[in-house]
């Protein structure tokens, strides 16, 4: 049997019994627990109940976080001319349109969010088997596919997430940094539960929402009560 060290059995006593807890009651827990010795992420997860191989029970979208991610998010804009200049201004990271797909197509993929104006989605197209599993397909139902490549790129940076079930139902997201005060995490998750409810599809049948979880990057999860998650 693996040793288990002692922050994580002392994590894990902290733990032990606690469930179905409120959000406060949660984020405490976990920001307490954190003893990594780097800043680790607070983490989300949602069980739904839906399955999202049924096109009218797929739960996608996005939501400006009230307090950001705490993280650098590196941004690619698929653009020219002018609003390719716009997006540079704006603090794109990477901008391009058949240079930067042929990067992508070399195995180099060097950010976190990618942002297309609406003229250049038949070269993105081309990336739809790499883009589409990472997540990183720009699409217009969240915002990523607009004209408006400036006020898409200010969003990424400024603690926009974006939200996909996987196909086991379950969406995930960083809200934070174990470093964030207790309030501001607390606002974050329950910004995030309400964006997911409203993102509630039409063929989604039963309890939509079956567990919630929260984590840190090195620690143990907690659950939190479903009535308790959605803002207030």
């Amino acid at each position: 049997m693996a040793k288990v060290g002692k922050r994580t059995a002392a994590a894990r006593e902290a733990f032990a019994g606690k469930e179905n807890l409120t959000v406060e009651e949660a984020v405490a827990l976990v920001k307490g627990a954190a003893s990594a010795k780097f800043d680790e992420t607070v983490e989300i997860s949602v069980q739904l109940g839906v399955d999202p191989r049924h096109a009218d029970q797929m739960v996608r979208g996005v939501v400006g976080l009230p307090n950001g991610t705490g993280k650098t998010v590196r941004v690619a804009v698929f653009a020219r001319g002018p609003k390719a200049e716009e997006a540079q201004a704006a603090g794109a990271d990477i901008v391009g349109a058949e240079d930067l797909m042929e990067t992508i197509q070399g195995g180099t993929i060097e950010f976190d969010r990618c942002i297309a104006t609406p003229d250049m989605m038949p070269v993105v197209g081309r990336l739809g088997k790499v883009l589409g599993p990472r997540n990183l397909m720009p699409n217009p139902k969240v915002g990523t596919v607009t004209m408006d490549v400036a006020q898409a790129v200010q969003n990424a940076k400024g603690g926009e997430v974006q939200f996909k079930a996987e196909k086991a139902g379950v969406v995930h997201a960083g809200v934070g940094k174990v470093s964030f005060d207790e309030g501001k995490l607390v606002e974050n998750v329950r910004a995030f539960m309400d964006a997911v409810l409203k993102a509630k599809p039409s063929g989604a049948k039963g309890a939509y929402v079956k567990k919630i979880a929260l984590s840190s990057t090195m620690g143990p999860g907690v659950t939190i009560s479903v009535d308790n998650a959605a803002a207030q």
